[in-house]
């Protein structure tokens, strides 16, 4: 058994996915803009990642843009039978990489064709609308335009199961009363834990959630207490974090990132450390 396969798997879509997966931003530049500094070290992490059994990775065309889905089918494609693709519509960059919304169905609709063909498939396994409404944090706004062109697509072959990104409780809701959800995409991590509530509703009702920026993003997790309790474990901060979220419930899929082979290597090993109940209560005073 590999080590990611210790933290168990969980359902995402018609699939079974394992619960420790691959998130491909960061193998665009630095801010996640233009081409990587070294794109043979992304290539062989990614081919690294499904080698030690990862299969479920996460992307978007409006990373780079275009440059990690195209760093993606260059490294594996013809894909993994059992690999799932999520991407991401909603947004776009502009020249100077700003990020912008591109929310109309009408830009829904064309940037699913693009990630289709810029991933080289017929159809995508996932995509997740991203809310355009809120920055930091998501706020109430209509997203039935944008689900019913994304269940267009559904219904015409091109996309197989709909997420939700960077939204609330009403606007999960919502989705499900459109087009069926199967996973749920917020920022949440051990210090960030607004979405607490959610989490457990999306487990009583087999969704995934799924955690963005599940080590801090830009601004990596920074904790006294965190750091005590990895050097308990002999394990890195980064690595009781990501555990702590397997343990936190079973429908939390992981997408850490890296363009780095030996932080590939330490964030997979996350999925084999146990920690005990002491670790837990002190953690839970985080946040």
């Amino acid at each position: 058994m590999s080590d990611i396969d210790k933290a168990g798997r969980f359902r995402l879509g018609d699939r079974e996915v394992r619960r420790m997966g691959f998130g491909a931003m960061q193998l665009a530049g630095p801010g996640v803009f233009g081409p990587p500094r070294d794109r043979a070290q992304c290539l062989a992490v990614l081919r690294a990642a499904i080698a030690a059994g990862v299969n479920h990775i996460d992307t978007s065309d409006f990373y780079g843009p275009f440059v990690v889905n195209e760093i993606l089918a260059e490294a594996l494609h013809p894909y993994p039978e059992d690999l799932v693709l999520v991407t991401k519509v909603g947004a776009r960059r502009d020249e100077a990489g700003a990020w912008l919304p591109a929310f109309s169905p009408a830009e829904i609709v064309s940037a699913v064709h693009d990630n289709l063909r810029r991933l080289r498939v017929e159809v995508l396994d996932v995509v997740n609308l991203r809310s355009m409404h809120g920055h930091m944090r998501p706020e109430e706004g209509d997203l039935r335009p944008q689900l019913e062109a994304l269940a267009g697509l559904q219904a015409q072959g091109k996309v197989r199961h709909i997420g939700v990104s960077h939204v609330t409780p009403n606007q999960i809701a919502q989705a499900r009363s459109v087009c069926g959800i199967v996973c749920v995409q917020n920022l949440y991590n051990l210090v960030q834990r607004q979405d607490d509530a959610l989490v457990e509703e999306l487990a009583a009702a087999g969704i995934a959630f799924v955690p963005y920026f599940p080590l801090g993003g830009f601004s990596p997790i920074q904790s006294a207490a965190l750091s005590a309790v990895a050097a308990d474990l002999g394990a890195s901060p980064m690595q009781v974090a990501l555990a702590w979220l397997l343990q936190r419930s079973p429908n939390i899929l992981l997408i850490p990132g890296t363009s780095s082979l030996g932080h590939l290597a330490q964030n997979l090993a996350a999925a084999e450390l146990v920690l005990p109940p002491s670790a837990l209560e002190a953690l839970a005073k985080i946040g």
